[in-house]
């Protein structure tokens, strides 16, 4: 883990709202399939969209989370913004291929790609680990190094 590298930029969140951020996307995976809801994939893609290409400061889920962590007192703590950003487009794309595989009827296909989205949310928001600093340092920074 030595080795991971993240993308870095000057902009700053609180830790605690992205935590929130992830557990919020779980129980719109959850809740989508228990529905049998297209919708709360389209809305989960939205949200993630918002998140990971627009300079807008809230996105639905974010707005949530912020509002439940000011809510419940918990400390602030302040990380960088861009491995969320990343995360947040990883997370647009896993959301928009569950929802092409769901309205395809491809159901267990849909199920395996929602786990994974699940499992890397999982661990942002219980240990506070980014799948998505990973990813980048292995698939990503590779074609831009010379």
């Amino acid at each position: 883990m030595k080795n991971i590298v993240c993308p870095i930029s000057d902009q700053r969140v609180n830790e605690q709202v992205t935590r929130f951020n992830a557990l919020f996307a779980i129980i719109t995976v959850v809740l989508a399939f228990l529905l049998n809801s297209v919708f709360l994939f389209v809305f989960l893609m939205a949200d993630f969209f918002v998140r990971g290409f627009t300079f807008l400061k809230f996105s639905p889920i974010s707005y949530a989370s912020h509002s439940l962590t000011n809510s419940l007192n918990f400390p602030v703590r302040m990380i960088d913004k861009a491995p969320k950003i990343f995360a947040a487009r990883l997370g647009f794309l896993m959301s928009a291929v569950i929802g092409i595989l769901f309205i395809l009827n491809l159901k267990l296909t849909s199920v395996i790609v929602a786990g994974i989205l699940t499992f890397f949310a999982a661990l942002e928001f219980f240990f506070a680990i980014c799948i998505g600093c990973m990813i980048y340092t292995y698939l990503v920074l590779p074609f831009y190094k010379k």
